[in-house]
């Protein structure tokens, strides 16, 4: 156990965003035997925590009962930025025992025991796109790209951030500047499936809370300004028999069984995973041509430009993987891993047989199927791939779809600016 004086007992909500609360030391410890409550209302709350009404069930109107919450404990790790705190990752369930199906590690959980029915284990890396600002709002660096000499301008976040990270078990490989004013790409080695999602959700917490101590701001919005590159998400999926990478190249030109079965499914089901892996209104700002972000059902070899990116090496067999480029920075990467390892999963159970790669610029490919451009559009494409919807559950994924309608019903609601500044005169 750590010396910390508070424990912050968190799990991820259905954003991604980890809620729970601080308990002391001698509370932690008999959670960690017996357990404690929380509110099932953290099920059912909206971005800005406004209680989604729609539910029935659970939450605001069925009087926001408990949860029974359970510290995972191995992922109990001092916060470096906040001295005498530690976080810690948590399983809920519902009253009477049964696991908690809506609860989106949860969810991970069931789509990875998915894969391993099939023989594999499976192995995944993040990599974020995060902006950040100083005090007065200026972005810290200009926008180059892979730029050494603007790196620098992130040497004190990133001095700060690597021990925060290493503190909480997570290795970072590598940081770069991306092409818009403020953006970082930081990526995460490659770890087990659940692992590698708490990874990610640590890190989110680890970068804003790092960057507020230094007078920064850290925000991991898909798209923050138009006519700028948006902040990607990007997962790296490999599955692995026996610790033999499955995705490794073998003696002809061909790609393995596994990989061309699971680049299959994938390439099927990302339409209806969109949802997933682009959850917010503002997601599909990201996804439009030119903006390095895919808009089509497509993979190749090395190729950047299709939504699914396979790096194939006989030189470093144990790097080969498939990278989904499709998720932003704002999906819950429970959820967006989910959705991917179930679709490879029906790749592999069908030995289905993806389409020919896309060799060149696949934004330029009018035959190839268009993936969703909107949240409505997301939302009509995951009601209608059952076989996502089953193998990911049928109540989370009418749950889901539950708070996705929410997102629109408020959208919808709201008046911007920008239609002020356009409509005003002119009607």
């Amino acid at each position: 156990m750590t010396d910390s004086h508070y424990v912050l007992l968190a799990m991820p909500d259905v954003n991604g965003y980890l809620r729970g609360k601080a308990l002391s030391m001698n509370a932690f410890k008999a959670a960690a035997e017996h357990g404690t409550v929380m509110t099932d209302l953290l099920l059912a709350l909206d971005p800005v925590d406004t209680p989604i009404s729609d539910y029935e069930g659970f939450g605001i109107r069925s009087g926001a009962g408990d949860l029974v919450v359970r510290p995972d404990v191995e992922t109990l790790h001092e916060l470096t930025w906040r001295p005498g705190w530690s976080v810690c990752l948590a399983t809920p369930s519902w009253r009477d025992g049964s696991p908690c199906e809506l609860a989106t590690r949860e969810v991970l959980r069931h789509a990875l025991e998915g894969i391993r029915e099939l023989g594999y284990e499976t192995r995944a890396a993040f990599e974020y796109e995060m902006r950040i600002w100083d005090a007065e709002g200026r972005p810290l660096s200009t926008g180059i790209s892979y730029s050494i000499v603007e790196a620098g301008r992130y040497h004190e976040l990133v001095s700060a951030l690597a021990p925060a990270l290493d503190a909480l078990g997570i290795e970072l490989t590598a940081i770069h500047t991306e092409a818009g004013p403020g953006l970082l790409e930081l990526n995460l080695a490659a770890r087990e499936g659940l692992r590698a999602a708490d990874d990610a959700a640590l890190v989110k917490l680890a970068a804003k809370g790092v960057a507020e101590t230094l007078g920064l701001r850290a925000s991991f919005l898909a798209k923050t300004v138009p006519g700028e590159e948006g902040s990607s998400g990007h997962l790296h999926l490999s599955l692995w028999n026996d610790e033999t990478n499955s995705f490794a190249p073998g003696d002809g030109p061909d790609l393995p069984t596994p990989a061309a079965q699971a680049v299959a499914g994938m390439v099927e089901h990302l339409a209806g995973a969109s949802l997933l892996l682009n959850p917010t209104v503002n997601s599909y700002k990201r996804l439009v041509p030119g903006w390095f972000a895919p808009v089509n059902a497509s993979w190749g070899i090395e190729n950047r430009s299709a939504a699914l990116r396979v790096v194939s090496s006989s030189a470093q067999p144990e790097r080969c993987r498939i990278e989904c480029r499709r998720p932003g920075a704002d999906a819950n990467p429970y959820l967006a891993l989910a959705a991917l390892a179930v679709a490879a999963g029906e790749g592999l159970r069908r030995g289905a047989e993806p389409p020919p790669p896309v060799v060149g610029d696949a934004y330029a490919r009018e035959d190839l199927p268009a993936l969703p451009g909107s949240l409505e559009s997301a939302l009509a494409a995951f009601r209608a791939d059952g076989e996502l919807r089953a193998r990911l559950g049928e109540r989370f994924s009418d749950y889901f779809a539950v708070s996705r309608e929410w997102e629109l019903k408020a959208w919808r609601e709201a008046v911007s600016d920008w239609e002020r500044e356009r409509y005003e005169r002119a009607v």
